[in-house]
């Protein structure tokens, strides 16, 4: 039963894969580092039209990484992440940061910002936030029709 199940998950790799590098956007979207064919699909298929964001900025709110707020009467506090849209883009690109945190060699500005937020605030939160960074990103360099830039230019939000 193993054998059979690893072959048809084989399968479905080599066909996702097979998939996203045949496609120019999530071929361009694979540029950064973290960003693989999985996490290029799901974005893409998520989005569908990067046309509905009047702004690169809110494609974190809409896949539900910002932080929830809690207000009544004199009471203000903020939680967690809001949890509001979309799971499976939020996990691909919660999975990304991660990856471009604790595995990629090659630093960037955006590695660079992360780390620096996890040193203030922890490395979790540094992951979220840099979540929706990517979020942010992958949205620009779709409208833009352009690669990852390495530089400090790479800061969109």
């Amino acid at each position: 039963a193993r054998e059979a199940l690893w072959r048809e998950f084989t399968r479905l790799h080599r066909e996702m894969l097979k998939i996203a590098r045949a496609d120019k956007i999530c071929h361009r979207l694979m540029s950064i580092p973290g960003v693989g064919a999985l996490v290029a699909l799901t974005y893409r298929s998520a989005i569908d039209d990067p046309a509905r964001f009047g702004k690169s900025s809110t494609v974190g709110a809409y896949f539900g990484l910002t932080p929830k707020k809690y207000q009544s009467g004199e009471t203000d506090r903020d939680g967690g992440v809001s949890k509001v849209g979309d799971a499976m883009v939020r996990t691909a690109l919660f999975e990304a940061a991660h990856i471009m945190l604790t595995r990629a060699t090659r630093f960037s500005s955006l590695k660079r910002w992360a780390l620096e937020v996890a040193k203030r605030r922890g490395m979790k939160r540094a992951k979220v936030a840099l979540a929706r960074k990517l979020g942010v990103v992958l949205h620009r360099m779709w409208v833009d029709a352009t690669d990852f830039r390495w530089g400090a230019s790479t800061m969109a939000a």
